[in-house]
């Protein structure tokens, strides 16, 4: 980037494909895509990551908003020479779909949000999203003491995010907790989950601090692209009245909420999504 920062990217599926920039969840990465790549790319679809700072190869940033993000992801459709894609935002990824949508209308075609967090903006939608990781960080003093908080939690590696407390379950519903007997898809988010914490817990610390004040720094108002908000109605990490709200904020947006699935299986759905959009 002209400022020095390097910013990482996976590239997936027939380079002839329709073009889709994936913005990650937080903790995420530019590998987030394999979960659904090889059903995407036998749809004609191509599935463009990128990591934001601070996770896999991305520079951190720190005290970056989501608007500012977005010229690295428009540098990434440059390198590759995209033109015009689709923007796929899940969970803390779809505000920076939506920034995307926003500040470039003439090169996004169509928004999937897929159990997206909203604007924290919202009061419910803040009550709603409360979690030690959420407020915890969103409550700390500086970014520092956010960065101490989250290592105190979730260990230096993020390893503890994902390791429920002995004798307990990840608190997920059951169609999330029967992806982690799938091997396949375990191998797919056993190494995305090695590119999120690569650099530590910076890059989610960042996320949630850019976040945690809402989207005030871009116009989600000016969304012009068709979008779909995907959500599971199980949803344990996202509640799927965030949806709702998302939904009423994009201009012309629908809702599709999916019975049965939940934060993860969900994004099993955005293939055939993107056929719908």
């Amino acid at each position: 980037m002209p400022d020095g920062r390097t910013v990482g990217y996976a590239d997936f599926g027939p380079a002839d494909g329709t073009p889709v920039i994936w913005c990650h969840g937080g903790p995420g990465s530019r590998l987030e895509p394999t979960q659904v790549d090889t059903e995407a790319a036998a749809a004609g679809y191509r599935l463009i990551g990128v990591d934001r700072p601070g996770y896999g190869l991305s520079t951190p940033w720190p005290e970056r908003s989501i608007a500012g993000w977005v010229p690295d992801g428009l540098a990434v459709l440059d390198a590759l020479g995209v033109e015009r894609c689709i923007a796929v935002g899940v969970s803390t990824g779809g505000a920076y779909s939506f920034a995307l949508a926003a500040a470039a209308p003439e090169r996004i075609t169509g928004v999937i949000a897929c159990c997206a967090l909203t604007d924290m903006r919202w009061p419910e939608g803040r009550r709603l999203a409360d979690s030690p990781m959420t407020t915890g960080i969103w409550d700390a003093p500086d970014r520092d003491a956010a960065i101490a908080y989250a290592i105190e939690n979730v260990g230096e590696d993020g390893a503890k995010m994902f390791q429920p407390p002995e004798g307990e379950t990840l608190p997920l519903c059951p169609a999330d907790l029967a992806l982690f007997t799938d091997p396949a898809w375990l191998a797919g988010f056993a190494e995305a989950g090695a590119a999120m914490f690569a650099q530590g817990v910076v890059g989610y610390v960042d996320d949630r601090r850019a976040d945690g004040p809402g989207w005030g720094s871009f116009d989600v108002g000016a969304v012009r692209a068709p979008t779909i908000v995907l959500h599971g109605r199980d949803d344990s990490i996202v509640d799927v009245a965030q949806a709702g709200h998302t939904a009423s904020l994009v201009p012309g947006a629908r809702s599709k909420i999916v019975d049965g699935d939940g934060h993860l299986s969900i994004a099993l759905k955005i293939p055939e999504t993107l056929a719908e959009l």
